[in-house]
């Protein structure tokens, strides 16, 4: 006997739940509590290298003789582990919080700074905020432009006309995309790539990542031979130490992890005055 279409269709659903609820509510569990009980990755488990750190001081400033971690939204705290939530439409500024934006032009201007290289981004201003505009047609999205904003910036304007309007400086508490503006981030001159690399300036989605790339080593390695008084070769071979390369072989990128690397500076055989 042929079951109406309405009971087919529930049993059908009833048959998925009990199977995924076998695969992902059991199986899958055990699996990985399989895996953890591997020798190898089970003595991990207490591994305080598989957890970043920040190395700054109280006030916050970074502590020259060591390599800098990336940023981390939860402040390494196990217990605030997670991402910001902030995507790439996160570009103006409110009286509560940064923009990722201008998070990530703050965060380069600074490092670009510590590490004495170029620390410009496109869609940054000069003094690290978001290079953004508020622009406003006389039909709305459409016609002349009739008022220009800089909606990140209360004091001077990053450029002083746009299309031949003049810029203005933001009002604080104004919302110019709810009074019409169509926020418009401006790209500016600087590379396309730019001296200071992405992790260097964005955080991990768990904020706990002990792991830097390659290149944002590399930046940093004259800062901590010049600050520890040993050579930069030393530096580099010690960063090549604790470089991991791509999981499985293809998958990834390989990553230096920077906790590791900088326990192996202060070993006294990294000490500028040891004698093998």
């Amino acid at each position: 006997m042929r079951l109406p279409s309405w009971l087919s269709q529930h049993l059908a659903a009833l048959r998925a739940l009990l199977v995924f609820t076998v695969l992902l509510g059991l199986a899958y569990p055990l699996i990985f509590v399989g895996v953890g009980k591997i020798p190898g990755i089970s003595d991990r488990s207490g591994d305080l290298t598989l957890i970043g750190q920040s190395f700054t001081d109280a006030d916050g400033n970074p502590v020259t003789r060591y390599f800098q971690s990336r940023p981390s939204a939860g402040g390494y705290d196990p217990t605030a582990t997670g991402a910001s939530n902030l995507g790439p439409e996160d570009v103006v500024d409110t009286p509560d919080r940064q923009s990722l934006l201008t998070q990530v032009c703050a965060r380069s201007l600074a490092v670009g700074k510590l590490e004495g290289v170029d620390g410009s981004r496109p869609f940054c201003t000069a003094d690290g905020v978001g290079a953004v505009l508020a622009v406003f047609h006389r039909d709305g999205f459409t016609g002349p432009i009739t008022r220009v904003v800089s909606v990140n910036q209360t004091g001077v304007p990053f450029v002083a006309t746009y299309q031949g309007v003049v810029v203005e400086p933001a009002r604080e508490g104004d919302d110019y995309r709810a009074l019409g503006g169509v926020i418009t981030p401006i790209r500016g001159d600087a590379p396309a790539e730019p001296a200071v690399p992405a992790d260097a300036v964005t955080a991990s989605g768990s904020g706990l990542d002990p792991h830097i790339s390659p290149a944002y080593a590399e930046i940093q390695a004259p800062r901590v031979a010049r600050e520890r008084g040993i050579s930069l070769d030393r530096v580099r071979q010690l960063i090549t130490d604790n470089t991991d390369g791509r999981a499985l072989g293809f998958l990834g990128q390989p990553v230096v992890n920077v906790l590791k690397l900088n326990l192996a500076l202060d070993r006294p055989s990294n000490h500028p005055d040891h004698r093998p």
